[in-house]
């Protein structure tokens, strides 16, 4: 059985983070762009905008990352998280790693005294769906959730 440690990221992770979510950003279509994932990432981390936690396994090794997004909700008039990045490498699946990632990021919401979490996945990617449910996350029947492209990026 492998051992899979969570953590918050560091600064000092970046480069290790990177080509973890470059290939996340591959598996939604997108052409892969390292320089850019690092700076985006960077960009995130410096700001305070994110909190990404990451997995290892027990050489040390990046294995995963998820990465959580500060917002509000104005009905319940709480802070709020979005998952909108979860992602373990394609070696590492069946660890728990993909489980352990949504555990830190829970615990840190509870801690945070947020409300709730809230994610969205590819309607294709049922084995996220599968880990998702396994972990109580209940699939939204009440709401439809619109997008509008504002440019290319």
């Amino acid at each position: 059985m492998t051992t899979i440690r969570t953590r918050a990221a560091t600064l000092g992770d970046l480069d290790a983070i990177a080509p973890l979510f470059d290939a996340y950003r591959q598996f939604y279509q997108q052409p892969s762009d390292l320089p850019r994932a690092r700076e985006y990432l960077r960009a995130r981390m410096q700001r305070g905008e994110s909190v990404i936690f990451v997995a290892e396994n027990g050489s040390g090794q990046l294995v995963g990352f998820t990465q959580l997004y500060p917002t509000f909700c104005s009905v319940r008039a709480a802070p709020t998280f979005v998952l909108y990045d979860l992602f373990v490498a394609p070696a590492a699946r069946g660890t728990g790693a993909g489980r352990a990632l949504m555990a830190a990021a829970e615990a840190y919401a509870m801690q945070s005294g947020a409300a709730r979490i809230e994610l969205s996945t590819a309607k294709t990617n049922t084995v996220a769906q599968s880990l998702y449910e396994s972990q109580g996350w209940t699939r939204d029947e009440a709401f439809y959730v619109y997008n509008k492209t504002l440019r290319n990026g």
